[in-house]
């Protein structure tokens, strides 16, 4: 999914994106915790991650708090104001990573399989729309 980066004074929106890779959480487990979170103010989002009694939660509070930071910096670059409070999550998703394939032993000589999954957690923010929004 490729997006452009683009500033407010054209009047398209200034868009900033974390991600992190190779998170030793299922995709599975990830994705609940990420659906909590999609369409929610930033800030918000962060409050809530921080209480939910996930295990996944912790891994996404830090992508989220990252698309924050990186809002700001980008901001700072192109000398606009800045709000974090303005942030909305436009999009959150977890993609699965690659799968670490373990053998524990079973009875009689034989061998179970165990995977490790891992994810890979984007989150992108935006500016929340001024024009007619009812947020």
């Amino acid at each position: 999914m490729a997006t452009k980066n683009t500033t407010d004074a054209e009047g398209v929106v200034l868009e900033a994106r974390a991600s992190a890779r190779h998170v030793r959480v299922t995709p599975q487990k990830a994705r609940r915790v990420v659906d909590l979170i999609r369409g929610k103010r930033a800030v918000e989002a962060v409050s809530v991650l921080r209480f939910a009694p996930q295990g996944a939660s912790d891994p996404v509070r830090k992508v989220v708090e990252s698309a924050i930071a990186n809002a700001r910096v980008k901001a700072d670059k192109t000398a606009e104001a800045f709000d974090e409070r303005d942030l909305v999550i436009s999009s959150a998703f977890v993609d699965e990573g690659p799968t670490m394939k373990r053998f524990r032993p079973r009875a009689q000589g034989r061998a179970a399989r165990i995977n490790k999954r891992t994810s890979h957690i984007t989150v992108v923010v935006t500016p929340q729309q001024t024009t007619g929004g009812n947020r």
